[in-house]
């Protein structure tokens, strides 16, 4: 669920906080793409100011990364804007993470840390970060100059600037709202985030290592921070690419091209044999809800991994099993769009400039051709380079068309940067210009 009926009064807009831009795009489309890159996310229900909705639907578009859209009136204190947001989720839902579109750059990897700290049992989980500046204890004001007098040192060992998305078991979470109902009508009394509510009933609750990321864009400074973040971030898993424009390829002159490269990758993934309640099928960067997922030590999406293995080998780095071995608990579960990002940069890292990257999906299910543009975008922006995509059956033939699995292969061409000799001109032939993105599929 994601919070974004708040008015950008002390950011100076004139819009609601969640339309302000933020490089071009509002706040809250930053947001929603982050959340849906995660992997976890197959229900997105967002909370918008009523007079707003059109503003917040022509933004949004009815899915994002194929995961539909639900908008929602929001309330008068965010309390009540997420009792409606809960109201309207699905009753198959059994966990519940709440994200502020304020917080629009959290990481992907942060929405899976909640995600799954609520999955192995701790019903109420929050992201926090230590607290660094000492803090006092302050009482009012005695005189006009408004200085307050301090009542004391509070230790900061055990205290934590809590972020958001907030992670709870979805009958926890509607206990704890229908309980404080009372309140939620009056900013003065309504709770200023989810986890308060939890508290109020006894209950227990977790926290998990925030991120600097997650900062909140509440003023000017703060929008003006984020715009450098998401300009100099370099970290493959806090700026996860997700569905949006292909950027262009890296500027390098085509007089400092060595010969091109090619490499191919292979991947392939069992159906789930018994999956867990809620569990979604993710392929070619897309949640695809209603579909039989995949098993896997990452989420098994065969098409970006292959996409990986073909790009890595195809530059000499390595493959998908040495790279993201099943061995590496940091990949456990981790979307295959983030897999593939970071092949991506250790490729660059490596000294290439990807060219293109072609991926077929081979199988029964799902059908791709009515989403192929949606993959295209997820896959490319992932790269960072064009990526096309396609998908054939293998007319009942092998575990693929006996309707037991799912394939991905793929082709990448990459071309090594080769530096210009001193006062001479770089050897090698000039790489022709790589076409865009095409995309066919069944």
């Amino acid at each position: 669920m994601l919070t974004a009926a708040g008015g950008g009064v002390r950011l100076g807009a004139d819009v609601p906080k969640g339309l302000v831009p933020l490089r071009g795009e509002p706040l809250v489309v930053h947001a929603a793409r982050r959340l849906v890159a995660s992997g976890v996310v197959a229900h997105l229900v967002v909370t918008a100011p009523a007079a707003h909705r059109a503003a917040f639907a022509a933004a949004l578009g009815e899915t994002v990364g194929g995961v539909p859209v639900v908008l929602v009136a929001g309330g008068a204190s965010r309390q009540a804007s997420v009792a409606a947001g809960l109201a309207v989720l699905p009753d198959e839902v059994d966990v519940v993470l709440v994200h502020d579109a304020a917080r629009a750059l959290a990481s992907p990897d942060l929405v899976r840390r909640v995600d799954a700290a609520v999955r192995a049992g701790r019903r109420a989980v929050v992201p926090g970060l230590a607290v660094t500046d000492t803090v006092k204890r302050v009482g009012r004001a005695d005189g006009t100059d408004g200085a307050q007098p301090v009542h004391g040192t509070v230790p900061r060992a055990d205290l934590r600037a809590v972020q958001t998305p907030q992670g709870f078991d979805r009958a926890l979470l509607d206990r704890a709202h229908a309980a404080a109902s009372g309140a939620a009508a009056d900013e003065a009394t309504a709770a200023t985030d989810d986890a308060a509510l939890v508290e109020a009933l006894g209950e227990g609750v977790w926290t998990v290592p925030g991120e600097e990321a997650a900062m909140k864009v509440t003023t000017a400074r703060d929008l003006a921070i984020a715009e450098l973040l998401l300009t100099t971030a370099t970290d493959a898993t806090a700026t996860t690419p997700v569905p949006g424009p292909v950027p262009p390829a890296a500027a390098v002159p085509a007089s400092v091209h060595g010969l091109p490269r090619t490499g191919i990758g292979v991947d392939v993934h069992a159906y789930e044999p018994d999956p867990a309640p809620g569990a979604v099928l993710h392929l070619a960067g897309l949640a695809w809800p209603g579909e039989r997922p995949l098993a896997g030590h990452s989420d098994a999406d065969v098409a970006a991994h292959a996409a990986a293995d073909a790009l890595l080998v195809a530059s000499g780095v390595g493959d998908l099993g040495s790279v993201f071995g099943t061995s590496d608990p940091r990949w456990a579960g981790a979307a295959g769009t983030v897999l593939l990002a970071e092949a991506a940069r250790r490729v660059r890292e490596a000294g290439f400039v990807i060219g293109n990257v072609a991926v077929q999906v081979v199988g029964n299910r799902p059908r791709l051709g009515p989403r192929r543009a949606e993959a295209v975008a997820a896959l490319s922006a992932a790269v960072g380079a064009p990526v096309s995509v396609s998908a054939t059956t293998t007319d009942g033939l092998g575990l693929t068309g006996r309707g037991e699995g799912v394939a991905g292969i793929a082709t990448a061409l990459v071309v090594p940067v080769v530096p210009p000799p001193p006062g001479g001109p770089a050897a090698g032939p000039v790489a022709a210009p790589v076409a865009g993105p095409d995309v066919t599929a069944r």
